[in-house]
């Protein structure tokens, strides 16, 4: 099982029962097009500043804005923005990002570089602890052979193991995972392609959108969203185990591979992670592949009616081992204030992705957008009071690794809650993980100080769609890990567009799904909220201090 980003839907199906002009001389267009530009920023200052400061006085001092510098930031995120580049750069060009993998590395390293020459200070890849090795995807082949030749679409388990070249075998249908169903199989079973099904899935008609937007009254009624509690986690525990117990009994029966289901994947949508087999010590088993939902219901049709069926399936897979260690992305604009430069406003989202497409809705929009921040901010030349840090999480599809350990190392464990010197020093984190929707508001956390200040940062993005703050928990993404120790950790209200219906986990997941122009919103918005985070005299008020209690995502791998 695998807990991070947005999985409370995987846990809900863990048990069984159970997102032209003529002619001018060069220089004297330049000179032109220049005085112009000019008089249009200076234009575009005045009546933003105008606009702005009208919600700032309504609202009081205490929570105003910098009317000028919000103008200033919404235009440079809307006219100016890097976000198409960034966006390719960590898709395209770096592939599926899984933790320790290469393509992982190559985003890595390229954002690094790309940080260091905006002129952050301290861009690095910080090491957080012990994850496990790698695993890349090299070649997927499958097919049906017989009783006809017909390509299939299936994608590999991560972290499970290759075909060691091009197998045929014929199909056994297991309508049942568990010890028993299994042992009266035995003998079919042995060197036989294993069809799971539990004979309940069905390929309804998409009568309803893929993608959505939240409407005025679904905002209004916002609540509680991929929020997980221990109590529930506990619950779950058992149903885990057995499964992967089972799980392991199937695969010592000597299989040649394993097709599962799709869950709710269709129009050759397939939703696929991974194994805990990233862990050194844990040994991967036969191969593993989610099939398509019209795919395997045709071959468990075929099956159920006497047909024998023969696949061919060739899987090339390599295990990583040269380094065991994960690393997040760091780097930061420094504080100039002496008396607050030390403290910190830190933004952040998930680098790491699964292997089907290249996670461009999860997380890639998020670091997107948060490497665009810290580019409009620098490059409008933001002296802020505090250190503005940016962190880009290794380890999140896996249960929240990299954002949990380095708070644990930074700022406190949540286990005994043992503080280090610097957990005084967060004023706030803010994180990006629902897909590529506009922003539309931010949860706090229960946080209810926060509300009146918060309402105040949004109120100059009214027109673009962002106005609700509420007091609801959203959960399993990685501000999650500076909550649990009182820590203000928030999450920004997304639309969900087809985050959950088609990209979230899966083979679309690819750059040609993300909302550039919504991204643009987001990337305007959060820069306004770090800016102010940062140059406000006091940091953002805390919860009260919670008492030590086991890590929320602790036990379900």
């Amino acid at each position: 099982m695998i807990i991070g980003c947005t999985h409370v839907w995987e846990i809900g199906r863990i048990p069984e029962s159970l997102p032209k002009f003529s002619y001018i001389p060069t220089s004297i267009k330049v000179y032109f097009t220049y005085q112009n530009q000019i008089f249009m920023k200076r234009l575009t200052h005045f009546i933003y500043s105008f606009y702005f400061l009208i919600p700032a006085l309504l609202l009081g001092q205490d929570n105003s804005v910098d009317s000028v510098m919000m103008a200033r930031i919404r235009e440079e995120g809307m006219t100016h923005s890097q976000i198409p580049m960034i966006a390719h750069q960590l898709t395209d060009v770096a592939g599926p990002r899984l933790t320790n993998s290469p393509g992982f590395k190559r985003a890595a390293n390229w954002a690094v570089t790309t940080m260091k020459s905006w002129g952050l200070a301290n861009a690095q890849m910080e090491d957080w602890g012990q994850f496990g090795r790698g695993w890349e995807l090299q070649k997927s082949y499958a097919a049906m052979s017989a009783p006809y030749y017909q390509p299939i679409i299936a994608y590999p388990v991560a972290w499970t193991s290759g075909t060691k070249g091009l197998i045929k075998a014929p199909v056994v249908l297991l309508d049942k995972l568990d010890s028993a169903t299994i042992k009266k199989h035995a003998a079919e079973i042995k060197n036989a392609i294993v069809l799971l099904s539990d004979g309940t899935m069905k390929l309804r008609s998409a009568f309803n959108a893929y993608a959505t937007r939240y409407t005025d009254s679904q905002l209004v009624r916002m609540g509680d969203t991929y929020w997980i509690t221990r109590k529930m986690v506990d619950f779950y525990i058992p149903f885990i185990r057995k499964r992967k117990n089972v799980k392991a009994y199937l695969m010592q029966q000597g299989p040649a591979a394993v097709l599962i289901e799709n869950g709710e994947g269709r129009d050759g949508t397939i939703f696929v992670d991974g194994t805990s087999a990233y862990k050194k010590d844990e040994t991967p088993g036969k191969p593993q592949l989610v099939i398509s939902t019209e795919d395997f219901l045709k071959l468990r049709r075929l099956t159920e009616g006497g047909t024998k069926v023969q696949l061919e399936l060739e899987v090339k897979v390599g295990f990583l081992n040269n380094d065991l260690r994960g690393h997040n992305v760091v780097a930061e604009i420094p504080g100039v204030d002496p008396q607050l430069k030390s403290e910190l406003v830190i933004i952040g989202g998930h680098l790491d992705s699964w292997h089907s497409g290249t996670g461009a809705t999860d997380n890639g929009a998020g670091c997107i957008v948060m490497m665009e921040v810290m580019r409009i901010l620098r490059s409008l030349g933001v002296q802020p009071k505090r250190t503005i840090r940016i962190t880009l999480w290794d380890g999140e599809e896996q249960g929240l690794y990299g954002s949990y350990n380095y708070v644990r190392n930074h700022f406190a464990d949540v286990n005994t809650m043992e503080l280090k010197p610097d957990y005084n020093k967060v004023s706030a984190y803010y994180n990006l993980d629902n897909g590529s929707g506009k922003i539309r508001g931010i949860f706090t956390q229960n946080n209810q100080e926060v509300v009146p200040i918060f309402k105040s940062w949004l109120a100059p993005f009214a027109d673009l769609g962002a106005s609700t703050v509420t007091t609801k928990n959203t959960g399993s993404t990685d501000h999650q890990a500076f909550d649990e120790v009182g820590i203000p950790g928030f999450q920004f209200i997304q639309d969900p567009l087809e985050y959950e219906t088609r990209t979230h986990h899966s083979n679309m997941d690819t750059y040609d799904h993300l909302q550039i122009d919504d991204l643009k919103q987001a990337a305007v918005i959060i820069a306004a909220f770090v800016y102010n985070t940062a140059m406000r005299d006091q940091k953002i008020p805390r919860k009260p201090m919670p008492a030590p209690g086991k890590w929320i995502f602790d036990g379900l791998d």
